[in-house]
């Protein structure tokens, strides 16, 4: 079995929330069933069945962090040495070729991607488009709205 690659910096944020959820979460949901319980007949107990929920969903994302963390590989992005060149954990600088828009993505490991923060998996398409490149190459990737064209304008490391 290969082991998922993870940054230094996702793996302690994801540690953090696995922190978070036993520590915090776990006992205030303890506490909610508890309260809900004291209130009766649990068959038409609303409360007691929206804790009872949540603490599955809670469990569930806990065993799931328990099992990723477990068996990731924890790569530490400021001591990989590539130059230029886009690897795993690089900044990558692009500028959309038609639009001349500017976007700023990290390639990091499945387990912590998240567009939102502008972190793309490395197995996403426009990962692998990277992957191998150098600052001022031109790519393309086919994206879900059609052929999308960039430049690297940049690459750094954390």
């Amino acid at each position: 079995m290969s082991r998922a690659p993870i940054t230094k910096v996702g793996s302690e944020r994801l540690r953090a929330e696995l922190d978070r959820l036993k520590s915090v979460e776990r006992p205030r949901i303890i506490a909610a069933i508890a309260e809900a319980r004291a209130h009766g007949d649990l068959k038409e107990n609303a409360e007691y069945h929206a804790a009872r929920e949540q603490q599955s969903f809670t469990e569930g994302r806990i065993a799931e962090l328990e099992a990723a963390l477990s068996t990731a590989e924890v790569i530490d992005v400021s001591r990989l040495s590539a130059g230029n060149k886009v690897v795993f954990g690089a900044i990558v600088e692009l500028e959309e070729e038609d639009s001349g828009e500017a976007v700023t993505y990290q390639i990091v490991g499945d387990l912590e991607a998240d567009i939102k923060q502008r972190l793309i998996a490395v197995s996403s398409p426009i990962a692998r488009a990277l992957i191998g490149k150098s600052a001022g190459d031109s790519f393309e990737f086919k994206a879900p709205n059609g052929v999308k064209r960039y430049e690297i304008t940049g690459v750094r490391y954390q």
